[in-house]
């Protein structure tokens, strides 16, 4: 077996071409919708990964202008940009401080304007499950734009049910990293699709149960090691930024499981392209969409 690379560039073009569709029909008077992204660092991955973003939203008809701040003037920024009516969405490139203090200043971006969807308001939101914002039911809620990029690639992977009605009732995920950014809220959503979620960081494992039976997911302290979560897993995701990394390698996960690389250092060993069915080296592309296609929704939901 040669494991499928799928390229997220590929799938990134179908939501572009929607967004794009949106964009048009939420302009007015000819204005732009604009973001305005905020950046700490000259150079480095949150430097790269701003041009990228620059690029993509270029391409769906949005301005993205990236404002270079010093750590302590992040704050008055953020107050700035929120207050600003030329402004539709804020996109925070980090890190800027640690990661306490990034947290904190998450909290002070206006949730109608968060395109990252990472603002406690959404977040709440997510770990209840509940995925309107309205009791009409005709707003979703934000969800954070790099998870919701990763459960989009693995949809087009092929990840689906094999036991019952929820759409991921059967399905057994192993996720390498339990951050605010990625693995915790990925987690989420994987499990409030009906997966069984082994979550693994530095302080140990947590398990995602599924919300079957129940309005949303449950998360309770586990025993699984690396060795047996790999080893029952259907989807591996791996978002370890460390060069240290132990990758993962093919003799560790099941046949035919489909992989996920979204760290700035690879976790995944060559040998796992002999054993997985397939293979997503990269993310990017499809969250820079889906962060622009959560502009468009906050856009619709902000008018009416």
């Amino acid at each position: 077996m040669t494991a499928t690379v799928l390229d997220p560039s590929v799938v990134a073009k179908a939501y572009r071409d929607e967004v794009r569709r949106d964009v048009a029909a939420l302009t007015v008077d000819g204005r732009p919708l604009r973001i305005r992204g905020l950046l700490a660092q000259q150079t480095g991955p949150a430097a790269t990964y701003a041009r990228y973003a620059q690029r993509g939203c270029r391409s769906v008809g949005i301005e993205l202008d990236v404002l270079h701040v010093e750590v302590d003037q992040v704050a008055p920024a953020i107050a700035a940009a929120n207050l600003d009516p030329e402004i539709d969405g804020i996109f925070l490139y980090y890190p800027f401080l640690d990661r306490a203090e990034d947290r904190w200043l998450r909290e002070l971006v206006d949730p109608r304007k968060d395109v990252e969807g990472l603002h406690s308001f959404w977040s709440r939101l997510l770990y209840e499950n509940q995925r309107f914002v309205d009791e009409d039911r005709t707003a979703r809620a934000i969800l954070p734009c790099t998870p919701l990029a990763i459960l989009k690639l693995l949809q087009h992977a092929g990840m689906r049910s094999s036991a019952g009605p929820a759409p991921l009732e059967g399905v057994t995920a192993c996720i390498f990293n339990r951050s605010d950014l990625v693995g915790r809220p990925l987690a989420a959503m994987l499990a409030n699709d009906g997966a069984r979620v082994h979550s693994l960081d530095v302080t140990g494992t947590l398990d995602f149960e599924p919300a079957i039976g129940r309005r949303a997911h449950d998360v309770r302290e586990s025993t699984v090691d690396r060795t047996e979560a790999l080893a029952a897993a259907d989807v591996v995701i791996s978002a370890v930024p460390s060069a240290s990394f132990e990758l993962v390698r093919g003799d560790e996960i099941k046949a035919g499981a489909i992989c996920v690389d979204v760290a700035e250092f690879t976790n995944f060993d060559a040998s796992v392209a002999e054993r997985a069915s397939v293979f997503v080296p990269r993310v990017g592309p499809l969250t820079i969409a889906m962060a622009t296609r959560n502009l468009a929704r906050l856009v619709r939901m902000r008018r009416g």
